[in-house]
C-alpha cells in the first residue's frame, strides 16, 4: 500500500503482529486472546422461478435462486499498557445469486450465476474501563449492493472491494474509508495496471484530516503524531478489530 508522503512525515508506522490471528500484539499495545463465537454460513430459501421455468425449460434452462447466510462474532481486549478497552463484534453477509443452468448436460461450464443482492454489515462497540477518559465508541461498516435498485445491466457484476462506515461516541466522528489500487510496482519498479481495483486498506479520519491508515496488504497501522495517548487508543481498537475480521477479510 502507497502511503502518501505528506502524511509519512506527520505519522508513526507500527507493524501489527498477529493480524488476522488469534491475538495481536504492536509496540506498546496488546491485545488479550480473540475470543471468536461460532462461524457459521448456511443456504437461505431463494425465488423457485416456477412461472419463468415453465417455457425456460422447453429450451433446456433451469433457473434458481440462490442465497447464502454468513455470520460471526467475536471479542477481545486491547491495553495500551495504562488502559484498556473491551472490543465486541458482530459480521453478517447475506448474497442473493440467480442461476441459470443447462438442463440434460453434463460437463464444464453448464452454468452461469448472475450476482443480484449483497449485504455486509460489521457493527463492534468499543468500551472502556471506568477510569479512561471518554465515553465508548460504536462502530458501523458496510457493503450493499442491489442490481434492481441501481438498474445494473452488467451479468457480470461483483461484489465491490472495501466497505464505508464509521466510529462515534456520540460526540465525535471517526469516518472510515477504503483505499484501493490499480497500479502496482516490481523489483524493478516498472509499474502496471490491473484489470481490476484491490483492496489496500482503510484510512481514517475527522472533519480536521486523516488520523490514522490500516494497512491490510503489510499488516501496518499508522497513527498520526498529533494523537493524544486516548485517541491512540482508540484508533488501535478499530484498526485491530477491521484486521479481526473473518467473513469479509480479503487476506485472511
Amino acid at each position: 500500500m502507497s502511503i502518501p508522503e505528506s502524511f509519512q512525515q506527520q505519522a508513526t508506522m507500527l507493524h501489527v503482529k498477529g493480524a488476522h490471528g488469534n491475538s495481536m500484539s504492536f509496540d506498546h499495545f496488546t491485545t488479550s486472546k480473540i475470543k471468536r463465537g461460532v462461524h457459521v454460513s448456511y443456504p437461505g430459501w431463494g425465488r423457485p422461478f416456477i412461472l419463468e421455468n415453465l417455457w425456460l425449460n422447453q429450451l433446456g434452462i433451469g433457473k434458481a435462486g440462490l442465497v447464502d447466510n454468513e455470520k460471526a462474532k467475536f471479542r477481545y481486549a486491547l491495553t495500551d499498557g495504562n488502559n484498556v478497552v473491551q472490543v465486541y463484534a458482530h459480521e453478517k453477509a447475506v448474497t442473493r445469486e440467480t442461476e441459470y443452468h443447462l438442463l440434460n448436460k453434463s460437463g464444464f461450464p453448464n452454468s452461469f450465476t448472475e450476482l443480484q443482492q449483497y449485504n455486509y454489515v460489521f457493527s463492534a462497540v468499543i468500551s472502556g474501563d471506568t477510569t479512561q477518559v471518554g465515553k465508548g465508541w460504536e462502530m458501523v461498516m458496510t457493503n450493499i449492493y442491489d442490481r434492481k435498485a441501481s438498474r445494473d445491466k452488467n451479468p457480470f457484476a461483483y461484489v465491490k472491494p472495501g466497505d464505508n462506515g464509521l466510529a462515534t461516541n456520540g460526540t465525535d466522528t471517526i469516518f472510515i474509508k477504503p483505499v484501493n489500487i490499480k497500479q502496482t510496482a516490481n523489483a524493478e519498479g516498472k509499474t502496471s495496471n490491473l484489470p481490476f481495483k484491490l483492496l489496500s486498506g482503510y484510512e481514517l479520519s475527522t472533519t480536521g484530516g486523516v488520523i490514522g491508515i490500516v494497512d491490510l496488504m503489510n499488516q501496518n497501522i499508522w497513527f498520526y503524531n498529533e494523537l493524544d495517548a486516548n485517541e491512540r487508543l482508540n484508533v488501535a481498537a478499530i484498526a485491530t478489530a477491521i484486521f479481526a475480521r473473518r467473513v469479509h477479510n480479503e487476506y485472511w
